[in-house]
């Protein structure tokens, strides 16, 4: 199916992860209840015909694309692949590989934004203290209309807090709950 420009799209944030960092054994249960949350906006978007955009880290492998990474996150086992297996991209989804922590650094995003005429932004991914922080703060840079999926976004939660807090209060982005999205948008 071919994606129709649209007004809203959908950016989930390094979702596809080996969990092999420090604080992985705690973030991991709470990113998997975030991919739920997230599927039902991906649904929403899909039936909608608005664009679903993947933004993911490159695990630091310089050789592997995107679809090698879900393939990898499926091979791992636990919540790498119980994530994947939700979330798994459908043909008509796009990605773009980032190699910092915000989807706008050095990758085409913008570009991409653009040839879709999106102007509104649907945040959601981990962690919302580091890669979703930057990207939402880098859209709003750029003039895009940011909401940041409050249940949709994983994160340590006291870090979590604070990062939706400065969004908010800064004005940077809306934090909406994932219902108040689907209703209203």
């Amino acid at each position: 199916m071919e994606r129709s420009p649209g007004n809203t799209a959908l950016l989930i944030i390094d979702m596809f992860s080996r969990f092999d960092f420090p604080e992985a054994a705690r973030l991991a249960p709470i990113a998997v209840k975030a991919a739920t949350e997230i599927l039902r906006l991906r649904e929403h978007c899909d039936s909608n015909n608005w664009p679903v955009i993947y933004a993911n880290d490159n695990f630091s492998d310089w050789k592997l694309d995107f679809q090698q990474q879900v393939a990898q996150c499926l091979r791992n086992g636990g919540p790498s692949a119980r994530i994947a297996k939700l979330l798994s991209p459908k043909p008509d989804h796009y990605f773009v590989l980032k190699p910092k922590h915000s989807a706008f650094l050095a990758t085409p995003l913008p570009i991409l934004l653009a040839k879709l005429g999106v102007r509104r932004l649907w945040l959601s991914g981990m962690t919302a203290d580091s890669c979703v922080l930057a990207t939402a703060l880098d859209a709003n840079a750029r003039e895009y209309e940011v909401h940041v999926a409050r249940e949709a976004t994983a994160g340590q939660p006291a870090r979590k807090r604070r990062a939706l807090q400065t969004l908010s209060e800064s004005k940077a982005a809306s934090v909406a709950s994932v219902a108040s999205l689907l209703r209203n948008r």
